[in-house]
């Protein structure tokens, strides 16, 4: 939304003195203060829509474009960053509502807000304005819940303590909080992007900022919402639920941060509302200050955890498929699209979970190179290569299966549309589930190979660190397991070999292990498929990976 939206519903014209006929006028200083109408389509009838707006500021607003299911609390929440709310009206039928604040200015602060941040609601855009009546009236049939949800938040709002012995809609809010939200990420078996959060988080409101890093050997961010209630609802629902099946499990407190300073705009941090900065050098963008006010708060979201584990409370991992705008299997219906993403910086497409399709299908192969073993080495950066079959009908094509649905995810978002053996790859999801072997006997020329129970699998040991390091296909290249004895020329050499050209090297450290980079992907492609699992001599078998660095 550019602006203020000027649009209003269609409908017959009246006069700002008659919302409803026989209504009560309800003001902020009235015992009416918080008399609440839900109108059903009948009720609906009464009120035939707004005047054309003049764009006059009003205390009374107008929001349309409402999802059919959303809650009167979810409307108030709206409004509660910018002050008191003192009535709200549902026309459920025409799907918009009214809401008055208890101010003018509080409504203008409000308008001018979401004129810049378009709001949503159950992630579908909704669209607020003026509305020409100055003050709310509504009919003296009240609906009760909705009363009860309007008397909880202004008690709420009031006194800014918890209710007792108040019944309201499950959805009500709770005491204002840090629109900042602090997170860690346990059990982190598949890698988690900024991408990734603000794709799961946006589901509860407009997220403005996310800082990601790593601390004490565990994967943590702050994000930051556009009012407090978002933050709230997001932690309500979302903490301790699990991003990927049995694994990513969300840790979620409040920060005493307001608003978080973000430096570059890059796959650690980003500022939604300023997309000009920099993208900085890619390392994380924490600042001084805020490292410092989150370390503490960081140890005891940290003991916190650890006191869960210690009781016992992560051994069991439950289906929370039911929780409105959270992740499906086991948190988000998007839950192995969200896992394709995470590498990419991208949000993927609708997926699978882990129990879903495992087999690929991929085409435009260069058949006069390709082999299971190459589709096996490939594919087995994204998971474990259970069975390779190239048809053999078209050569051009084959099947692999893969050992789980959020693998076979990761390897067709990252694979489709690379390179190899200079020909566009095409990978998509398979109608089969399984990759059926040669029947006994049945010389398929070699086209079909059972890997298994192959040793090169990278994904066999829960918690392995290769679980944290898959990236996208690029032209650096991660090298592991290097003997002493082998050099960097030796390496230069062995991978210039392979066709490509090698750009540049650096040696870690111990010399363990390298970064290595080719001229283009498609060289870093095919090194990867010649070279993972080289022997290097004295018992070292060299291992390929993809690297998100560069030299």
């Amino acid at each position: 939304m550019d602006g203020i939206v000027t649009e209003v519903a269609v409908g017959v014209k009246r006069g700002s003195d008659e919302l409803l006929s026989g209504s009560v006028l309800s003001s902020p200083n009235s015992n009416m203060s918080s008399m609440v109408v839900t109108a059903n389509g009948n009720d609906s009838k009464k009120f035939k829509g707004e005047d054309k707006m003049d764009g006059a500021p009003s205390r009374v607003l107008h929001i349309r474009k409402l999802p059919g299911e959303v809650t009167e609390t979810e409307v108030i929440a709206l409004g509660l960053p910018f002050g008191k709310v003192t009535n709200i009206l549902m026309l459920k039928g025409k799907n918009q509502a009214f809401l008055e604040l208890a101010t003018e200015e509080a409504a203008v602060t409000m308008v001018n807000y979401y004129s810049a941040v378009t709001p949503h609601l159950r992630n579908q855009p909704i669209y607020i304005q003026y509305s020409n009546h100055k003050e709310l009236k509504t009919d003296n049939t009240l609906n009760q819940r909705a009363q009860a949800v309007l008397q909880a938040v202004t008690a709420v709002q009031t006194a800014n303590t918890p209710l007792s012995g108040t019944t309201v809609s499950e959805s009500a809010v709770t005491p204002a909080q840090s629109p900042v939200l602090r997170i860690i990420i346990d059990n982190m078996y598949y890698p988690v992007t900024l991408d990734v959060l603000h794709q799961i988080f946006s589901k509860f409101g407009a997220v403005l900022k996310i800082i990601t890093f790593t601390k004490n050997n565990q994967f943590q961010a702050l994000l930051q919402y556009g009012d407090p209630v978002n933050a709230q609802q997001a932690k309500l629902a979302l903490d301790g639920q699990n991003i990927y099946n049995a694994c990513c499990t969300l840790r979620i407190d409040f920060s005493k941060l307001v608003n978080l300073n973000v430096k570059y705009n890059n796959d650690k941090s980003r500022d939604y509302t300023r997309p000009d900065l920099p993208s900085g050098d890619g390392q994380p963008a924490l600042d001084p200050a805020i490292a410092a006010a989150f370390a503490k708060e960081t140890s005891l979201l940290v003991d916190r955890v650890k006191m869960k584990k210690k009781e016992g409370q992560m051994l069991f991992w439950l289906p929370v498929a039911a929780v409105p705008g959270a992740l499906s299997p086991l948190a988000i219906p998007n839950a192995a699209a969200a896992a394709a993403a995470a590498a990419a910086g991208r949000v993927g497409m609708p997926g699978v979970s882990a129990g879903g399709n495992t087999v690929l299908l991929v085409s435009n192969l260069n058949e006069e190179m390709v082999t299971p073993q190459s589709l096996f080495t490939l594919f087995g950066v994204y998971g474990d290569v259970q069975r390779v079959k190239i048809l053999y009908n078209k050569k051009d094509s084959a099947l692999i299966q893969m050992a789980d649905g959020n693998q076979s995810q990761l390897a067709m978002n990252h694979l489709n549309g690379q390179k190899m053996y200079g020909k566009i790859i095409r990978v998509t999801l398979s109608k089969h589930q399984t990759v059926q072997l040669p029947r006994e006997g049945l010389d398929d020329q070699g086209l079909t190979k059972d890997f298994g129970n192959s040793p090169l699998h990278r994904f066999k040991k829960p918690g392995s660190k290769n679980f944290q390091n898959i990236f996208p296909p690029s032209a650096t290249l991660h090298l592991s397991n290097i003997p002493p004895s082998v050099a960097e020329e030796d390496l230069r050499t062995l991978f210039a070999n392979t066709g490509g050209t090698v750009k540049a090297f650096k040696f870690f450290q111990d010399h363990k292990m390298a970064l290595l980079q080719m001229a283009t992907v498609e060289e870093a492609i095919q090194a990867l498929i010649d070279l993972h699992n080289y022997n290097l001599g004295e018992n070292h078998h060299l291992r390929v990976s993809f690297s998100k660095s560069t030299i």
